[in-house]
């Protein structure tokens, strides 16, 4: 048996110097193609982030109705939508202008999204151009062909009229995207309180790149035992609220210390129990064990349901060398902070209050519009035919790349 594992050592060392001499550049069986698109304020700058910080075979996308904004970010493409809706202004944290100026743009969208694969959508929740555009970017792209993941962050409890928008603005993301991960940014209060408050939302910015990055790369980079893009089509497709854990360790005991690490992270409240998929990918050193890693990926997995569809993975790299890294994507989990009986019935309440207000205003305007036409006719004019709202159809431009779509596009 010695003789035998001996012989196993010494043909995987042969190995792994013949797949570090092959050639990993394109040939034609093709990676697939990963974009990142992050939409408003919150998106640019996570995409933004990742531009800078790098993710090896992803594409980064920002679009924007903020001009100014859209101009300090750094990206592979940049869209600014609805540019004769809002001129370049924003959507004044209305989402129904994000969502029509983002319509206006589908046809560049879709030609940019055209071939996509897999398609990470990232916005922050609660504000207009994000929570508008990222439904109707997830739907371009689910049309495509690709698997979508919604990537979002939510508001702070305080802002109350946000809180409402940024659920009924998941509520349309889920029901346009595969899986969404939601982070809350409450929990920045329990994570770094007393840092000043760019640099505490920058630390949202780098889990949400963090994320991306290690998602993408899982996929794209070659593993010991190997993850792709079918294994995460199959975590994904599962839909509902999907929850990314991440942990690291130099401890002794990895097996535990790393999974304690992953599960106690300081930006997600979610109940583990009942999830029906996990995907799970070890990082280690020369000197991770296949014990380890089992008890690793054993570990992280324990709390979702009995029927739950589990993958994992695992890679080996020098650097890691005295520690270990998990990643693992969690689908159908439960959070108060997206699915809690109190935050629904809230938004419920907030809906029917603005749709009784809808109602009224739309009987004052049907009596106007029923007097002014009595009024006509008794002067012997042609009533005015109305219920159209202009602007909406077409943008409206008077240049060429403003009619069709009422966008710019920088590449």
């Amino acid at each position: 048996m010695q003789d035998l594992v001996q012989d196993a050592l010494d043909n995987a060392e042969a190995e792994k110097r013949d797949m570090d001499d092959v050639d990993m550049g394109d040939d034609e069986f093709g990676d697939p193609r990963i974009v990142i698109v992050g939409a408003g304020g919150a998106g640019n700058n996570t995409v933004n982030r990742l531009y800078n910080i790098g993710v090896d075979g992803a594409d980064t996308v920002a679009i924007n109705t903020d001009k100014q904004h859209l101009k300090m970010i750094e990206a592979d493409t940049k869209i600014l939508v609805g540019k004769s809706l809002t001129q370049g202004l924003g959507a004044g944290g209305d989402p129904k202008m994000g969502e029509r100026a983002t319509e206006m743009a589908q046809g560049t969208i879709k030609e940019v999204l055209g071939d996509a694969d897999l398609v990470f959508v990232t916005a922050g929740m609660g504000g207009g151009t994000g929570t508008g555009a990222a439904p109707v970017v997830s739907k371009i792209a689910k049309e495509q062909g690709a698997i979508v993941v919604g990537m979002v962050s939510t508001p702070f409890n305080v802002e109350r009229a946000r809180t409402v928008k940024a659920e009924e603005g998941l509520e349309d993301l889920r029901n346009e995207a595969d899986s969404i991960i939601v982070l809350d940014n409450n929990r920045l209060l329990d994570y770094v309180p007393n840092l000043p408050i760019g640099k505490a939302f920058s630390v949202m910015d780098q889990i949400i790149a963090e994320t991306v990055k290690g998602i993408s790369e899982t996929i794209t980079q070659p593993s010991l035992i190997n993850l792709d893009y079918a294994d995460m089509s199959t975590i994904m497709n599962q839909g509902g609220v999907a929850v990314m854990l991440v942990g690291e360790t130099q401890d002794k005991n990895k097996t535990q210390e790393v999974v304690n690490d992953a599960m106690n992270h300081p930006l997600l409240d979610v109940d583990y129990r009942g999830a029906s998929g996990g995907l799970v990918h070890i990082t280690g050193g020369p000197d991770l064990t296949l014990k380890e890693a089992e008890g690793i990926a054993n570990n992280i997995t324990e709390r979702l349901e009995a029927s739950a569809n589990v993958i994992w993975g695992a890679r080996i790299q020098e650097e890691y060398k005295g520690k270990v890294r998990v990643m693992a994507i969690m689908t159908g989990v439960q959070s108060a902070q997206v699915l809690g009986p109190s935050t629904q019935k809230q938004a419920d309440k907030s809906r029917a209050a603005v749709d009784a207000d809808d109602l009224g205003d739309s009987r004052s305007r049907a009596a106007e519009a029923n007097e002014s036409a009595g009024a006509a006719g008794e002067r012997g004019e042609p009533a005015v035919s109305g219920g159209t709202e202009r602007g909406w159809e077409s943008d409206g431009g008077s240049d060429p790349i403003e009619k069709n779509n009422g966008l710019d596009v920088i590449r």
